[in-house]
């Protein structure tokens, strides 16, 4: 590892930790030749995924656009940001367990669903309008008696 201090090669691991919710590990190390102090993080490379839109397109996965939709979906409601990044953490930790390098958006956004409605129901049945295009009040309907049957089973 190069000191960005001297930028000499040769360092050696001070300490070891475990960072990122286990995702990552944090080192401290310590150059052989100047002495100088510094942080380094190793981390898992995940391999690309693709994203087969319903066109038919497909596009690079970004974590940025669930995020964006979960929390546009929980926008004044008792959810909090750490909850929303578990969450969009639990979807992409799903569809990395799917293996292969391409994702249908259909799944992507079956899998949020599956997650949030645990969380929070109105948040929710805002994902789910938005997700599910209701094109009329019958097929909201119909998810609301979906969920207040679950609801009731319970």
């Amino acid at each position: 590892m190069r000191c960005p201090q001297c930028h000499q090669n040769g360092s050696r691991v001070v300490d070891s930790r475990p960072a990122d919710n286990g995702h990552a590990i944090r080192r401290r190390r310590e150059c052989e030749h100047c002495g100088y102090r510094f942080t380094t993080f190793e981390r898992l490379e995940a391999t690309p995924l693709l994203v087969i839109k319903k066109s038919g397109l497909r596009e690079s996965f970004k974590r940025e656009k669930i995020l964006q939709g979960v929390m546009r979906a929980a926008e004044k409601r008792p959810v909090s940001s750490d909850e929303i990044t578990k969450i969009v953490d639990k979807v992409e930790n799903k569809i990395r367990a799917v293996g292969g390098n391409e994702v249908s958006s259909q799944l992507i956004g079956e899998y949020v669903m599956e997650i949030l409605v645990d969380v929070d129901e109105v948040a929710y049945i805002r994902y789910a309008s938005v997700y599910r295009e209701f094109k009329d009040m019958n097929a909201f309907a119909s998810e609301l008696n979906e969920l207040m049957e679950k609801e009731n089973k319970k």
